[in-house]
């Protein structure tokens, strides 16, 4: 378990981010959610961005606080994945509008 508060706040904020990933994957394949409707997008924006904030914190409480605990490892390593895929995402875009 992580020892100092932003440690901690990496933590849930990871469990934020696997619990949104676990309720997109079910509501897309049991509740037959289509990509691009206002739900999933709502759900992919907040799932991205408690990625990338437990990414943030759990950098931050490695480097500056020593706090070398699974679970901050585990919120710098998912939110490391969900940065790129929100860089990749953007890129996409802007290279799709240069094209087309």
């Amino acid at each position: 378990m992580p020892k100092t508060s932003l440690g901690k706040w990496a933590g849930r904020l990871l469990a934020v981010f696997v619990v949104l990933i676990v309720a997109l994957i079910l509501g897309m394949e049991l509740a037959g959610l289509m990509p691009g409707t206002p739900l999933v997008l709502t759900l992919g924006t907040c799932m991205m961005l408690s990625g990338i904030a437990a990414f943030v914190t759990g950098i931050v409480a490695l480097i500056r606080f020593k706090d070398r605990s699974f679970v901050v490892i585990l919120a710098v390593v998912l939110g490391f994945f969900a940065s790129l895929i929100s860089i990749m995402e953007v890129v996409e875009r802007i290279i799709w509008r240069s094209t087309h």
